[in-house]
Parts: C-alpha cells; sequence; structure tokens
C-alpha cells in the first residue's frame, strides 16, 4: 500500500513539473511582420529537436498549434509558422484562395517566408540546430518541401496531403534531409500525373524518399474540420490521419537519432 501510495506521489510530481511552454513570437521576413507559436515541454532537458509546423490554406489556426503542442509533449520545440502575415487569417475559401495563389506563384517569396520561421526556431535556446524537420499540411506540405529544395539544412520533411508540384524540379538536387509524403489515395487535388511527377523528380536528385497512400482518403483527410463527404474532395479520414501521424512520429524518431548519431 505504501509502496503503491509512493508511486502516485511520484507520478504526480512528475506530471506536475512537465508543462507545455507555449509562447507567440513575432519575427521578420525584410518588412513583414509574421506571427508564429513556438512551444515545448520544460520537463525536457537541454537542446531538443526542433520542428517547423506550416499551416493549411486558411492560415495559422487553433489547428496548426494544436499539432505544435503534440510535438512538444513527444519532446521536440515546435514552431508554428506563419507564411502570410500577422493578422492574416482568412475566413472564406475565396480569400484562402487568393493567398494560397500568390505564394504558389511566387515560390522565392515562400520560400523567404518559411526560411524566416526557421531561423526564428533556431533562435531558440531549446533548438538543436543539427536536429530540425519541416512538415506542412495542404498549402504548408507544399511549403515545407520548397524549404527543402532551397537548401535549407533540414534532416526530414513530412507532408500531410500537400501539393508536390513545383517550377523547378532541377532544386531538388539541394535537398539535404529526407522525405516523408503522406497521401490520400483518392485525393483530387493531387492527381497520378503530379504524383508521378514527383516521385521523377525525387529520383532524379537521388533524394531519400518515401509515398505512403491511404486508402479512401480525399484531400485534407488529417484535418478534423474538413468534414467527412470525400465527394467535395477534402474530407477528414479518421483512420488515415492516425495511421499518418504515427508514420510521422516513425520518421522523426529515424532521422533526429541518426543525425545525433
Amino acid at each position: 500500500m505504501r509502496l503503491k501510495l509512493w508511486m502516485a506521489c511520484m507520478l504526480s510530481a512528475v506530471m506536475a513539473h512537465a508543462e507545455l511552454r507555449g509562447k507567440t513570437v513575432e519575427y521578420k521576413d525584410g518588412k513583414t511582420t509574421l506571427e508564429g507559436y513556438v512551444v515545448y515541454d520544460d520537463a525536457v532537458q537541454g537542446k531538443r529537436p526542433g520542428v517547423i509546423v506550416v499551416h493549411d490554406w486558411l492560415g495559422l489556426s487553433d489547428f496548426t498549434r494544436g499539432r505544435a503542442d503534440e510535438l512538444a509533449k513527444l519532446g521536440y520545440i515546435a514552431l508554428a509558422a506563419d507564411i502570410y502575415g500577422k493578422g492574416v487569417r482568412p475566413k472564406e475559401p475565396k480569400e484562402a484562395m487568393k493567398q494560397v495563389m500568390q505564394y504558389k506563384g511566387d515560390r522565392t517569396l515562400l520560400r523567404s517566408r518559411v526560411t524566416a520561421a526557421f531561423n526564428e526556431l533556431l533562435k531558440q535556446p531549446q533548438t538543436d540546430a543539427s536536429r530540425v524537420a519541416a512538415m506542412g499540411y495542404c498549402f504548408g506540405g507544399t511549403t515545407a518541401l520548397e524549404l527543402a529544395r532551397s537548401g535549407a539544412p533540414i534532416v526530414g520533411v513530412v507532408t500531410f496531403h500537400g501539393g508536390l508540384d513545383t517550377p523547378t524540379p532541377q532544386d531538388a538536387k539541394n535537398i539535404k534531409g529526407k522525405v516523408l509524403v503522406l497521401h490520400g489515395a483518392d485525393d483530387p487535388h493531387v492527381p497520378p500525373a503530379q504524383v508521378a511527377d514527383f516521385e521523377k523528380e525525387m529520383n532524379d536528385a537521388k533524394v531519400d524518399w518515401q509515398l505512403i497512400k491511404y486508402s479512401g482518403a480525399v484531400h485534407a483527410f488529417a484535418v478534423p474540420s474538413a468534414g467527412n463527404d470525400n465527394s467535395t474532395g477534402a474530407a477528414y479520414n479518421e483512420r488515415a490521419a492516425k495511421r499518418a501521424w504515427q508514420a510521422m512520429k516513425d520518421f522523426f524518431t529515424e532521422i533526429f537519432s541518426a543525425s545525433k548519431a
């Protein structure tokens, strides 16, 4: 009985000590002010791997911050990046698409915005600069890949139902880390031809890449707010979302362990 009581007390003490520390951070890309979110678990001692989390077409949101929180619980420091700029948070699809097309049409600007997030993460005292990765959802997946194509010293990239196209496939030769693509097999927004072009791009550049397709999943399969109607082309799929998150965790364990060795 005493042993059980002691163990319960110790568990309570550990849980009380372990606490997520989240804060809003402002940083710059040129003259543009960006507003991101940094979070880590203060129970983890010393420097730890860092992960940039890039939002979907609606901009930085509670969903993106929630993903960053989950990564912090895994022992990483995460920065939920802001690509659009402070206060730019689209409220409806037309406005969101306008933002997406602006950045997809200007990959130099897109790379500049995500590089600013990368530099901000490196400034955090908890970040191990030799172990940084990027991930993103939909538009954020495209953005994370562009960071890798820019030649940034990141050890890995994960895209959840992200766009795979690029106007400069030759830039894949600049990729320094590994790539994991988590893709809805029935995604109409990232059709088979785009997937095939991406595979050729990666193979031509001799990138270490993986692509996992989830049956019955369309675009935005990892976003609960996407609803459940596949006929719209974007819908949440709980089974695919859970499998993809586990695949991401396994991938991070692999790349962060390898880069530490």
